[in-house]
This record gives C-alpha cells, sequence and structure tokens, in this order.
C-alpha cells in the first residue's frame, strides 16, 4: 500500500527540517554504544557500590557477560493507574533471570494525579512534572550499570516525561510497561449528568461524591479517553509497547504475562546481541507522524499537542501544529469513546482495539508500516492482540469486521471524515482545538468576550448570574511562564451547561484545558501567552470574538488600527509564585518555551 499523499509531504517536511539536529542526536547516541555490558565500563569499587546489595544477582552482575535491565518506575499507591506496578519489579527480575540477565530497581519518579490536583493549587505543578520525571529518568539511568531498560508508567506527564528522559540515553533499548484500565464503572454519560447537575446546584456533593467514586472505583487506568490513555495508543503506533500492551486490565494472568515477555524482550534486543533496538533510532520521524496520525483518528487528547512536540525535540526532531493540523484534516475519524462518545476504553478494546485502528490506517496508506518496533517486526505486526493458550503468551490478528460500530469504525465508513485536532490561526496568535466531541453547529462561534484572569471569576460571575446571552470565555494568564499552565477541566460541566441551556458559548485561553476535553468549543494553548505579550492579552470585555474550529481561524473582530495600538493587559501572577511548593518551580517558569515548542524547561539543553 502507497502512502497517502499528505503523510509522505509531511513526514518529508520534517525530515527536511530536521536534518541537522537529528544528524547530532544520531551521532551522540551512536558514540555512547557498548557492545560490552555497560558496567564493564566501571572501575572495581564503581562496579561493587553497584552489586553490592544484588543478593542472587551479584554472579551475574559481577562477571563481564549478559544484560543488566534498568527499571524505572512511576509507582504509587495513590494513583489508581501506577498501583498495579507495585509487584512488577518482582516479575521482571525473575524475567530477566531466566533470560540470562539480570534487574535492578534503578529509580523512581514522581507520578502525580491530575485528577486529584484537577481545579486545585496542585495543577499548577503538573505540566513541569513533566520535565522533573525526564531528569528523574536520567538520574535513575545515570550509573552507568544498565544495558537496557523498561520504564513503568502511565498517566498524563508521566509517559511523556519519561520517553524525554530515555531519549537521553538514546543508545539504550527501551520498552514501556503499562498497567492497562480499570474495569467499567458507571456509565461516563451518567457522571457527566450528575456533574453537570451538581454545577446546576441540583445534585448534592455526597450525591457527586457517590458517582465519582461509581467511575473511578479500582486500580487501573480511569477508562475514559483522555491524556493517560492516549499515551497507551501512542507508544502502540510508536511500537513502543509489545503488541496490544496498551488496554490489558491489570490484576490479570495476560496483564502479568505481558509484563514477563517486555523483560524477556528488553534482555534480547541490547547492543551485546544481532537484535541491538536502541531507542533513539525507533522514535524517527515516522514514529512521530504515526503519533499524530492516531492522536487524530481516535479523537485523543489535547495534550499531546504539547508532549508530541517535547518528544520528538528530545530525538532531534521539529515538528509544529501545522503538521498536527494536516495530518488530521487527513485523517478520519474511527472511533467514539467518551468524551468523544459515550463508551470506554473497556469497550473500545472489546470492539477490537487498537489493532483494528492500526491495521485499517496501515491499509489506507495513512501511517508508515515500515517502522520497527521493540518486538522486533513492523507496524504490521504491532496490529495484533495479544492471549493466552494455557500458559503460553500468544498473539492473534484484530476482528475482520468492528464488533461495535458504535464505537469503532473502519476508513470506509468513519464518523468523520477528519481527525480530532486543529490548528487555529488568526490575529490572536495560534491555538489547538479538539472537534472530536464537538457537534457541527457549535464548532464556529461570534460572540462577545467576557474576559476572567482565572477559571475561579468565571465560576464566580456564573454563580452570580453574570454569564448571560452568547459568550467567548477568555481565560488569560495561564500559560506555561504564567503559572506553569494548568488544566481548566473545572470549566466543563459550568460551560456545558450553559451551552444545553441554548447559549453560544466557547472558551478562549493560553492555557491547557484536558485530556478529557469535551463538547464545549475550545481553542486552548494560545500562543504567544498572555504575560509575553500576547494578543489574548489585547481582549477587553466586549470585543467581537470570531473562532471557526473547521476553517481554522480566531480572531478579535477590532478595527486593525485599533487593534495594533492597543497596549496588552499587565497579567499579575503574584498569587501564584508560592504554596503547594511553586516556589521551588520560579526558574522553570521563568525559562519554559511556548506551548507550540512543548511548553518545558529543559528543551533548550536538549535541542
Amino acid at each position: 500500500m502507497s502512502h497517502h499523499p499528505t503523510l509522505a509531504r509531511v513526514t518529508a517536511r520534517i525530515a527536511d527540517r530536521s536534518a541537522a539536529p537529528r544528524s547530532a542526536y544520531l551521532a551522540r547516541i551512536d558514540a555512547a554504544r557498548l557492545d560490552a555490558p555497560a558496567r564493564t565500563r566501571l572501575g572495581c569499587g564503581n562496579l561493587a557500590h553497584g552489586f553490592a546489595a544484588a543478593g542472587a544477582d551479584k554472579p551475574h552482575l559481577r562477571g563481564a557477560r549478559g544484560p543488566n535491565i534498568a527499571i524505572v518506575s512511576a509507582y504509587n499507591d495513590m494513583l489508581s493507574a501506577h498501583q498495579p506496578m507495585e509487584h512488577y519489579p518482582a516479575l521482571i527480575r525473575m524475567a530477566a533471570r531466566n533470560a540470562g540477565g539480570s534487574a535492578q530497581f534503578a529509580g523512581g519518579v514522581p507520578a502525580m494525579c491530575d485528577g486529584v490536583t484537577q481545579g486545585r493549587v496542585g495543577m499548577e505543578l503538573s505540566l513541569y512534572s513533566r520535565d522533573v520525571i525526564a531528569m528523574s529518568t536520567a538520574i535513575a539511568l545515570s550509573h552507568e550499570m544498565f544495558d537496557a531498560a523498561l520504564l513503568l508508567g502511565v498517566c498524563d506527564k508521566i509517559v511523556p516525561g519519561l520517553l524525554i528522559g530515555a531519549l537521553s540515553y538514546g543508545h539504550l533499548p527501551v520498552i514501556l510497561v503499562p498497567a492497562g484500565p480499570m474495569t467499567s464503572g458507571l456509565p461516563n454519560a451518567e457522571k457527566a449528568r450528575v456533574r453537570q447537575a451538581h454545577a446546576e446546584g441540583k445534585a448534592s456533593r455526597e450525591e457527586l461524591l457517590e458517582a465519582e467514586s461509581a467511575s473511578y472505583h479500582g486500580p487501573g487506568t480511569c477508562t475514559f479517553y483522555g491524556t493517560a490513555n492516549s499515551n497507551q495508543m501512542l507508544l502502540e503506533m510508536m511500537g513502543l509497547h509489545l503488541p496490544g500492551a496498551a488496554f490489558v486490565n491489570p490484576g490479570t494472568p495476560l496483564r502479568d504475562a505481558l509484563t514477563v515477555a517486555a523483560a524477556e524482550r528488553a534482555c534480547a534486543i541490547t547492543a551485546q546481541g544481532s537484535e541491538y533496538t536502541p531507542i533513539g533510532q525507533l522514535i524517527d520521524e515516522r514514529a512521530i507522524v504515526n503519533a499524530m496520525v492516531g492522536l487524530a483518528a481516535t479523537g485523543g487528547s489535547t495534550n499531546h499537542a504539547i508532549h508530541l512536540v517535547a518528544i520528538a525535540r528530545a530525538a532531534g526532531l521539529v515538528i509544529d501544529w501545522d503538521d498536527l493540523d494536516e495530518l488530521s484534516r487527513a485523517t478520519p475519524l474511527l472511533t467514539r469513546i467518551y468524551p468523544n462518545g459515550s463508551a470506554d476504553v473497556n469497550h473500545f478494546h472489546a470492539a477490537g482495539g487498537l489493532g483494528y485502528v492500526i491495521r485499517e490506517l496501515l491499509d489506507a496508506g495513512l501511517l508508515h508500516g515500515d517502522l520497527r518496533c521493540v518486538h522486533g517486526g513492523t507496524l504490521r505486526e504491532q496490529a495484533q492482540e495479544p492471549y493466552l493458550d494455557g500458559l503460553s503468551l500468544k498473539w492473534r490478528a484484530p476482528p475482520a469486521q468492528s464488533l461495535d460500530p458504535g464505537v469503532l469504525r473502519g476508513v470506509a465508513a468513519p464518523f468523520d471524515a477528519g481527525g480530532g485536532l486543529h490548528c487555529l490561526k488568526g490575529n490572536l496568535g495560534r491555538a489547538v482545538v479538539k472537534v472530536s466531541a464537538v457537534k457541527p453547529e457549535h464548532r464556529r462561534i461570534e460572540a462577545p468576550a467576557k474576559v476572567f484572569d482565572s477559571q475561579d471569576a468565571l465560576l464566580a460571575a456564573f454563580k452570580a448570574g453574570a454569564l448571560t446571552g452568547d459568550f467567548v470565555a477568555v481565560i488569560r494568564g495561564q500559560g506555561p511562564r504564567a503559572n506553569g499552565m494548568p488544566e481548566l477541566h473545572k470549566l466543563t460541566p459550568t460551560l456545558a451547561l450553559l451551552q444545553d441551556r441554548g447559549q453560544k458559548v466557547a472558551l478562549l485561553t493560553d492555557g491547557r484545558m484536558s485530556g478529557a476535553s469535551g463538547k464545549v468549543l475550545a481553542a486552548i494553548h494560545v500562543s504567544p501567552e498572555a504575560l509575553c505579550g500576547g494578543a489574548i492579552a489585547k481582549i477587553r470585555d466586549g470585543d467581537l470574538i470570531v473562532i471557526d474550529a473547521d476553517a481554522g481561524t480566531m480572531d478579535a473582530t477590532v478595527d486593525a488600527a485599533e487593534w495594533a495600538a492597543r497596549v496588552p493587559a499587565a497579567i499579575d501572577v503574584s498569587a501564584n509564585q508560592h504554596g503547594l511548593g511553586r516556589e521551588l518551580f520560579a526558574h522553570m517558569r521563568a525559562v519554559a518555551s511556548t506551548a507550540e515548542e512543548g511548553g518545558s524547561a529543559v528543551l533548550g539543553a536538549l535541542s
């Protein structure tokens, strides 16, 4: 199957744009390769420290043969998605020994939950936790004891941070090891109904807590299609999982078998063997393009408009929102998973899942099928589902047809001809909009601005009865340099309620919305941000704002001369500088790149 012309064009453009940094990156990782075990570089004192507590693995680590695998984990038992990883190191050590190697827990990385911090001060640390995770991963791998790594992580900033850190050790083979989604709980539509009723004062806190508890009820990833589950999709599209590992539930024999198989595979792909598979070579322009196509085809998280840019830059690749927009407009929307529908990821997986999606996109020429994957095959082999035949882990083809066309469809009859994410441009700068959950009649708005400096100010206006008529809610001072670019998902029930009442409403912000961005039109990640003099800081109450998601435009319809002369409003960030550790991140806010450049404080060193 030949490649779709848009896929070919965008891939070639990225390769050309990235030629110099990619070449320099590949030269660095090639220079770092060592065919002997990494620990043979160490002096005797260094090595003795490295295996002093290794118990039964001491003889192996003392010798000069056989791989040693690093375990870098985001385990903590507050995060439901990461709690199942508590027992993974024991499985991995056993599997590595059986494969003639060893494994050591190299380090833990922080793992905060955006579900817990949503709408709270702690959310202002969320984006920068990705940089901290990247640096923590680098520290974990700094001991020169390891020949490959298994990265244990699932959720929002955690997987991008692990990847960025691992790419600074691009000569090492790396496999991502997930935990899988929790089993299905309260239907998503009912959860949304109760949230909206609470926002309207028609449901008590106890009723809301009961609904939330029935939704988020056990170990595993939250089942809606937010950033965490979008992460798992991207890893499959880039070939960094064992095939079909993304959405197998935790606590099952199949999940444990996949974890064991990942450890065995890591031992087989080190530089000492014949299948050397360094992560820095796997994540090339084709892998990044595949990830962008997968994001569009599944209606994935808006957060990846930031994270994919950062991951790419860590591998010497330069992408932007025009690339994402062009690929999205050429990619059909194949799924309806909440918030883009009512189903959860378990329903999606049962209907055929990512194997079906990958195969459909490959057959349409919309993915690079020749991509090399950690399992040793190409992306065609990635499009399989795992199963247990007795005690043996095996793979088979996904269903020939979707088992639930209300959740999953093929390219011939998609839910929409275009994908989920678009880039917006105009006199307000550049932004991202997620259209997959927004009905066509809500994708364009022309309405006066109501300007706020925080989401709490908007909610206060709602409680005061001031949010009448049609309007565009402008929430400014929410960018990476202002306050760490928190998600504003707290606004979703209120704006959805107003829309359901018949008002035309939209959100315009230099902040993030959420991996669960829903049915209200939201122009987010506006760049440049207000604190840096971005045009969003010029908007005044009553300015007529036009946002057209299909056309890809966003403008303030103010007289051109007046607009040019208007001075951006001063952004007061004094309230965001201290408390809950925010003072420790001042240096990161001060140097953060724009959202379109990845919103990162460490990318300058990686580029």
